[in-house]
């Protein structure tokens, strides 16, 4: 009986990964670049990363709700709405995100000053539910909230490398958009009862 032999086929030489070519530089990634080389100074970052803190989840923003709802009892109804408000534009924010799935920024010029909890960019979270909390807030206190809110939470977002300036913008319209909406429900609401 005649053995069997196998022959191997010589090994092909294997490729090696290709690097990735670097992203384009964009406009955004310029304007990002000078808002962090004017801006991003030591008292700046330590600002902007409390800032981060706090609006990490909406959570300081959702706190002051409750903290309203405490101490405002003839309209704790409506402080529990205006934070459910809250809470709605920030996962707004998160769904959106998901489907957009736009990467933050990864430029080497860029730094990244802060954790995130994910990768994705658009739109903030942060400028998101800071502006439903100005404006819903605002509302209830009687004062224009959203000129000393927003803007500083926009920027401290661009200061920490996190996102591209059209991020804070979208987040800042969504969550205007949320709170558009709550206000309304919460005057039908008024008017009915």
């Amino acid at each position: 009986m005649a053995e069997l032999t196998t022959a191997t086929a010589p090994e092909e030489p294997v490729a090696a990964p290709a690097e990735e070519a670097p992203a384009a530089v964009t406009p955004e990634t310029v304007a990002l670049r000078k808002v962090q080389g004017v801006l991003a100074k030591p008292a700046a970052i330590k600002t902007a990363r409390a800032m981060s803190l706090f609006g990490e989840h909406a959570g300081g923003w959702l706190a002051i709700g409750a903290v309203g709802a405490l101490v405002d009892r003839n309209r704790r109804g409506e402080w529990l709405t205006a934070a459910a408000g809250v809470a709605a534009a920030h996962a707004a924010s998160i769904a959106v995100k998901r489907v957009v799935r736009r990467r933050r920024p990864s430029d080497p010029e860029v730094q990244v000053l802060v954790g995130t909890p994910s990768k994705l960019s658009f739109p903030s979270s942060h400028a998101t539910s800071t502006t439903a909390a100005a404006v819903l807030y605002g509302g209830l206190a009687g004062k224009k909230l959203t000129p000393a809110l927003v803007p500083p939470m926009m920027v401290s977002r661009l200061v920490l490398g996190v996102h591209y300036p059209s991020d804070v913008v979208a987040g800042s319209a969504l969550g205007g958009a949320v709170a558009w909406g709550v206000r309304r429900f919460m005057r039908r609401r008024r008017n009915r009862g």
